[in-house]
């Protein structure tokens, strides 16, 4: 295996054959895994072609494996950029974590996608709690 990042937060290898293994770490790892598996089924119910798709899940390793989503982007338009995250919240989903780092090329159709969920959040849920937090009117 490839190590791609070692992190307090993460570790990332790339199997040679191609898949995506990440092992959470650190800080809130159990809160992040739960996290990143939830959105990557969500957007996999709703066909979003441009993340990776989950193939194994670990909770006791605290342990993903992914499909493999193309080589980390060293640059890009930074408007480009701004278009593919927004494009992301067609599905439902606010990355939270908007960086080049997370950007990946995918070379076999020519697609920028997106990694790292971890930190992301889904739209519904956060229309949800906001509606809960917001006082009823008094009549």
């Amino acid at each position: 295996m490839h190590e791609v990042k070692d992190t307090q937060r993460a570790v990332v290898r790339i199997g040679y054959d191609g898949r995506v293994h990440k092992t959470f770490r650190g800080p809130k790892a159990q809160e992040r895994f739960d996290n990143e598996v939830r959105v990557l089924r969500h957007l996999e119910q709703r066909a979003c072609d441009f993340v990776p798709r989950l193939i194994e899940v670990d909770p006791a390793a605290l342990k993903i494996i992914t499909t493999n989503c193309g080589s980390i982007v060293q640059q890009l338009d930074p408007q480009r950029m701004q278009e593919l995250f927004a494009e992301l919240a067609q599905y439902g989903v606010r990355h939270d974590d908007a960086f080049l780092r997370n950007v990946t090329y995918r070379a076999t159709d020519g697609r920028f996608c997106l990694i790292d969920f971890e930190f992301a959040t889904l739209l519904a849920e956060t229309k949800i709690t906001e509606a809960k937090a917001k006082p009823l009117p008094e009549n």
